[in-house]
């Protein structure tokens, strides 16, 4: 039920209660950060509005009538109680604010979070952070389904109902096994080749493959042979492709998650030529809405990371 209108703001309450403890209007305007006549003319609007007198002034003070003294004692228990609920209040937006729930692609969950989430401990240092490692699908459904504060994908789109920004740049490798025929080439792979030829890939809600397919796509008039094989994992990708020899299919992968193998010499990269293999990274997150706490922060590092990432 509604409040009755005579009780409906406390404002003028607590300001009472402030008169009662001080001894002075001037001081309980102090005490509230307004001025003393702003104050007294608060106190007669809620004498209007009670319809009794609960001040006497003097040139020494004020003091409270026997019905002020009345209505203070009555007052504070409301009071206290809002006060009460203010903390309550203040108590649970702490913890949801404390609280990051991230998806995150593969790629970027894998190579660049560790870097961003260490720089969030120094920014943030009491936010409790779960990470949901998923492909770039799973990563908008998993905000647009409000079981994620912020997401991270790789694919060439930002679905339906998402706000999306860039954090940074990526760039495909074609790589193959050291005994691969490509390895020994010196000129590299047209890109017009790659739809012709079994590669080993991610699942088909992977980023990484919606991208390098939209790449692909530009290549008119070429069919796309089926996989050599389709694996969840970029671990396992690799792995397939380095162990198996000549015989082994290629495969197009994050510069981030090959250059340990290329620089062991597990497996080589190959020039692709006539195809542009650069790739946005983006952050997401619900449209309409605004970033708040740490998942704000987080953005900006990984925004920042980005941006130093390109000078």
């Amino acid at each position: 039920m509604p409040l009755p209108s005579r009780v409906s703001d406390l404002t003028g309450f607590d300001l009472l209660l402030s008169v009662t403890r001080t001894g002075s209007i001037g001081r309980a305007a102090a005490e509230h950060g307004i001025s003393q006549p702003a104050a007294s003319a608060r106190m007669r609007l809620l004498e209007d509005q009670l319809g009794l007198a609960l001040i006497e002034r003097s040139p020494r003070g004020s003091r409270l009538t026997p019905a002020g003294a009345l209505v203070a004692g009555w007052a504070q228990a409301a009071v206290d109680a809002a006060a009460a609920l203010d903390s309550g209040l203040v108590a649970l937006r702490q913890e949801r604010d404390s609280r990051l729930r991230i998806a995150a692609s593969m790629t970027v969950a894998e190579y660049l979070l560790p870097v961003w989430l260490t720089a969030l401990r120094a920014t943030d240092p009491g936010a409790v952070v779960a990470l949901s490692a998923v492909n770039s699908a799973e990563v908008a459904q998993a905000v647009l389904a409000d079981a994620a504060d912020i997401g991270f994908i790789e694919g060439p789109e930002t679905p339906d109902g998402l706000h999306a920004e860039p954090v940074g740049r990526d760039t495909l490798t074609l790589v193959v096994a050291p005994a691969h025929p490509w390895a020994r080439g010196r000129s590299g792979v047209p890109g017009a080749q790659l739809p012709r030829t079994p590669l080993v890939n991610r699942e088909a809600a992977s980023g990484t493959r919606r991208f390098l397919e939209e790449a692909l796509r530009a290549q008119a008039g070429l069919e796309r042979v089926p996989p050599a094989a389709e694996l969840s994992s970029t671990t396992a990708i690799k792995a397939a492709v380095a162990a198996g020899g000549a015989g082994s299919g290629p495969a197009v992968l994050s510069s981030l998650a090959v250059a340990a193998e290329l620089s062991a010499g597990t497996l080589r990269a190959v020039p692709v030529i006539g195809l542009d293999l650069t790739r946005t990274l983006r952050a997401v997150w619900t449209a309409g809405r605004r970033l708040t706490g740490p998942a704000r922060d987080l953005y900006a590092i990984a925004a920042r990371s980005g941006r130093r990432a390109r000078t």
